[in-house]
């Protein structure tokens, strides 16, 4: 559960790492040719994930399927998922060879509320979208999900025929303006990060300052500081539905009117959202390729930052809330998919070859570290909300007391922003 917490003072320190990101796109699966099999336009798939933690099932919607009126936002060139994260994937397959053609990995709030109490047996019902290109062929749709031993799973084909489809249309009455906070150039060769502010009906003026606010606040954190070349930032507004107490919890801003928000962003070419809501009152969350939220409490200059971290990067919070452990959400005799902790299953698979020679496994607590001091590079116990069987990078980080993002966070995000840059 991504849920921010106020933590003391803020690290400002600068790490000062450049990491050469060159292993995971090398080890890339075969190009797509983009021209072939896609038009420059964006499809979206909406449905219902419902059930409990022992099962669920995906009900699709009207006639399912419908075109943003934007062009496709992502990469032309890195088409497939090249990071095993998320607990779920869409895939969209040639039927007759079976080549994934588009894939990407994401989470759900209904995965959250699964790790609840209530989740354990009674039945939930989530709204849940998928975007991609506008295939020019026939392809299956393919919705996965990981089994008991993470492995991804296929869980429901869904055919889309450009010859026999007929796209329903989004009725959208607010005609409310796109605004380019930070422009810098093809939407195909940037990360495109949309800000849609809620609660600002009355006041346009303090939602463009706001806008610009948020935006100046991304660019004062690394590693999007050192790539605001390869970063475009949106700014529009509407009502999303996101609220506090989300699954009991007070600080967990979030929306379950998942299709309302998708439908205000018609005209946003993007592929992060973030939701900024107008209140000074402490809180956020975030889901990973899915959505992030943050208030415009005093600290939001660092809540937001770390919510990216969820849901750009995929990163697990660092901190240890036992009160969240609910039946263990990172089981110990697995690795866990989030690259910025580790039970040691497969450490060779984290940050291990990025340990200073001679680092002890385990490592030791570093005495007399402030909050704003990261500490050096480990293996550091307490993490992902558990305070015994994960390991996390160093004493402090932004997925922790809100320091710097942490050498793992850092080239996590970095490989993100890369992929689709390019």
């Amino acid at each position: 559960m991504k849920i921010c917490r106020m933590h003391g003072a803020c690290c400002k320190m600068a790490m000062g790492i450049v990491f050469v990101l060159v292993a995971i796109f090398a080890n890339a699966q075969e190009k797509i040719d983009f021209d072939k099999y896609f038009e420059d336009k964006t499809v979206g798939l909406e449905y219902l994930r419902v059930g409990c933690k022992d099962w669920d099932t995906l009900q699709i919607l009207k006639k399912g399927f419908w075109m943003k009126h934007s062009v496709w936002a992502g990469s032309k060139t890195n088409l497939v998922d090249p990071f095993n994260n998320g607990h779920y994937s869409v895939e969209l397959r040639d039927p007759q060879t079976g080549k994934v053609l588009y894939s990407r990995g994401f989470n759900s709030l209904f995965q959250e509320y699964c790790d609840t109490p209530e989740g354990h047996s009674e039945v939930g019902s989530y709204q849940e979208v998928v975007l991609f290109p506008k295939p020019k062929v026939k392809v299956d749709v393919v919705m996965r999900k990981r089994d008991k031993d993470q492995k991804l799973q296929d869980q429901k084909v869904i055919v889309y025929d450009p010859e026999n489809l007929d796209f329903y249309e989004i009725v959208n009455t607010l005609d409310v303006p796109v605004e380019k906070i930070h422009y810098v150039g093809d939407v195909h060769k940037k990360l495109d990060i949309v800000i849609i502010g809620q609660g600002y009906e009355s006041d346009s003026e303090k939602l463009v300052r706001d806008l610009n606010m948020f935006a100046d606040n991304l660019f004062s954190v690394e590693p999007f500081k050192r790539n605001r070349n390869n970063i475009n930032v949106w700014g529009t507004s509407g009502m999303v539905g996101a609220e506090y107490n989300t699954l009991g919890s007070d600080r967990y801003c979030m929306t379950t009117h998942v299709f309302d928000l998708y439908h205000a962003l018609d005209k946003v070419p993007f592929d992060q959202i973030i939701i900024m809501v107008n209140s000074k009152k402490y809180g956020g969350g975030a889901i990973y390729n899915f959505y992030a939220v943050s208030s415009v409490h005093g600290m939001c200059g660092k809540i937001m930052p770390h919510e990216l971290g969820h849901s750009i990067g995929g990163l697990a919070d660092e901190y240890v809330d036992e009160n969240l452990s609910y039946n263990e959400i990172h089981p110990t005799n697995l690795e866990p998919l989030e690259p910025n902790i580790t039970t040691l299953v497969d450490f060779d698979s984290k940050w291990k070859s990025m340990l200073p020679p001679g680092t002890t496994i385990p490592t030791p607590p570093v005495k007399g570290l402030g909050p704003k001091d990261c500490g050096p590079l480990g293996v550091y116990e307490g993490g992902g909300y558990q305070k015994k069987g994960i390991y996390r990078p160093v004493t402090n980080c932004m997925m922790n007391y809100y320091a710097d993002f942490c050498p793992v966070c850092t080239k996590r995000l970095e490989e993100v922003i890369k992929f689709y840059s390019r």
